[in-house]
């Protein structure tokens, strides 16, 4: 039993992690991609509510956040809502 709860866990794991790369892929799609791209950091707030930080900068310790949103994305990943906007940039 325990056993089938860690497997659980690591495939609930392991799709967070492949809908926070589409969500990454669709901003950067969007956006364009900024010179001195560090990061695109999607963190999931709840659900299927997610913050996305557009990092850039030479390294961690002087990145800076030059895009931030609050994304709401289906069960596979596909944005279907963001505040603000996406829009291209870059």
């Amino acid at each position: 039993m325990a056993e089938q709860r860690e497997e659980h866990k690591d495939l609930e794991r392991h799709r967070r992690e492949t809908q926070k790369a589409i969500i990454r892929e669709q901003v950067i799609q969007v956006l364009g991609e900024p010179a001195g791209l560090h990061k695109v950091q999607v963190r999931r707030l709840w659900e299927d509510h997610y913050r996305v930080n557009v990092l850039v900068g030479p390294d961690a310790a002087s990145a800076k956040i030059v895009n931030s949103y609050f994304l709401r994305s289906d069960s596979d990943g596909k944005i279907i809502a963001s505040n603000p906007k996406l829009a291209k940039r870059y």
